[in-house]
């Protein structure tokens, strides 16, 4: 979402790292540059506005530290002002001293509310607590019944009246009401209240969701805001928040290929912050927001901190060492290699990955990555006999037709994999004595795909 934005900064630090200091006129071009990135991003005008005067202060007479470059003293500076506007620290979610810890999910249809309700169900699990989805969307065709099946995905329970829901009638403030009472009845924590939506802003849609939150009294009101609707998801977060006190804002698409002004205009506009981010349609594509870390990501800095944390969910750490020590001694086989494919499907996509590696050139993260390609790796490997997996070196020219037409590939395809994987149990090899003769093992990073090494 943020690749134009990244690449319009990462011209404007370069440009200024060829001066020594910088003047006056210096500071002024900087800022009209920025202004215009901010603007082409589709920011909120009056949030370019204070952004800017904000970084002239903190630029104004940077010529006079010696420290440090103009141009990391200018980076610095955009980095913090870029924290600040999306949020400057992490939303901390603490619960109910009496449960439940309420929930309200709020936004217009089609902002995606329905399937972040049961994404943030899923998360809550994910922290041990024990959530009920309430469907009280008694209007939209079918809301309830794709939040029972979202349900049923992650294991929670729905509380709904289905016959109501069928019939597109029915009391949504009772209907969430009675789920406080079923919560409690169950003995679960959390309770998240789906609301129904509005293609627009409406009096009926704000009587609606301000008489369920009347009702059910959260502790938490979200607002779900598609990422792709640009200033105008400001104008809606306007409107919500002077109607619920909005706690946060779930941004939704936030993969999508916008220009990112909403999440740049949101916090600044309505002094809340981004909650939550949903990454793509899975229901494991969704995380805390982490606006220091969205920041550096924008700045082509990459985002190791989340890369760990996603590795560290996917990967059992005496699995992951044995691994890498079967990698070091060369005797790692495409089984293993298997394995590690498989893990690395877990933590997202190849090209959200590699977004967040630091050091990464332009050119490769603008490329297009065919998630389907470690499909066909693993359909090569599946297609092999153990034998073969263990022993790669014993594939020949017929062995790779066989294998080739039982996984839909090419003989090509088949060649390069085991030609790679070959290459990489040599290097990885000597890598290994190496660490060995020196009287200490180095690590390697399993799940690389053949034909990369470790560092």
């Amino acid at each position: 979402m943020f690749d134009t934005l990244s690449d319009r900064f990462e011209t404007i630090f370069r440009r200024v790292g060829g001066k020594g200091r910088l003047r006056p006129a210096d500071v002024d071009e900087v800022l009209k540059e920025i202004r215009a990135a901010l603007l082409d991003a589709d920011v909120n005008v009056g949030v370019v506005r204070s952004v800017t005067s904000r970084l002239r202060d903190s630029l104004v007479g940077i010529d006079r530290s010696k420290a440090l470059d103009p141009s990391l003293q200018v980076r610095k500076a955009v980095l913090d002002e870029m924290t600040a506007i999306l949020g400057g620290e992490t939303l901390k979610i603490s619960y109910a001293s009496k449960p439940p810890t309420v929930v309200l999910m709020a936004g217009l249809q089609g902002s995606g509310k329905t399937t972040n309700s049961a994404k943030l169900a899923r998360w809550f699990r994910s922290q041990g607590r024990n959530p009920l989805l309430v469907g009280a969307d008694l209007q939209r065709p079918a809301a309830v019944d794709q939040l029972r099946t979202l349900g049923r995905q992650i294991d929670v329970p729905v509380f709904s009246d289905d016959a109501a829901a069928k019939a597109g009638n029915g009391d949504p403030v009772f209907v969430a009401a009675r789920g406080m009472d079923e919560a409690r009845r169950l003995g679960r924590d959390v309770v998240i209240v789906d609301t129904a939506g509005r293609l627009a802003i409406d009096e009926e849609l704000m009587d609606q969701v301000r008489r369920i939150s009347d009702a059910v009294r959260p502790d938490y009101t979200f607002l779900v805001i598609d990422a792709m609707t640009g200033q105008d998801a400001v104008n809606v977060a306007e409107a919500f928040h002077a109607t619920l006190a909005i706690d946060g804002v779930i941004m939704s698409k936030l993969d999508g290929d916008a220009r990112g002004g909403a999440a740049l205009s949101v916090k600044e506009v309505i002094g809340r912050p981004i909650a939550f981010a949903s990454t793509g349609e899975k229901l494991d594509e969704f995380s805390q927001f982490h606006p220091d870390r969205m920041a550096e990501r924008i700045l082509g800095q990459g985002d190791l901190r989340s890369l760990i944390e996603q590795a560290e969910r996917v990967y059992d750490k005496d699995e992951a060492e044995k691994a890498a020590g079967k990698l070091l001694d060369g005797a790692f086989t495409l089984d293993d290699f298997l394995d590690q494919m498989q893990q690395i499907k877990k933590m997202g996509s190849l090209q959200s990955l590699l977004g967040m590696m630091p050091g990464v050139p332009k050119e490769m993260k603008n490329t297009k990555i065919d998630d389907g390609e470690i499909n066909r790796v693993e359909a090569i490997i599946h297609s092999m006999t153990r034998q073969e997996r263990a022993k790669p070196e014993i594939i020949d020219g017929s062995r790779r037709t066989r294998i080739a037409n039982g996984s839909g590939t090419s003989v090509g395809e088949v060649n390069r994999l085991v030609k790679q994987f070959q290459e990489m149990q040599k290097m990885m090899k000597k890598m290994g004595g190496l660490g060995t003769k020196k009287g200490k093992r180095r690590m390697a990073m399993p799940g690389l795909p053949p034909g990369f090494g470790t560092n």
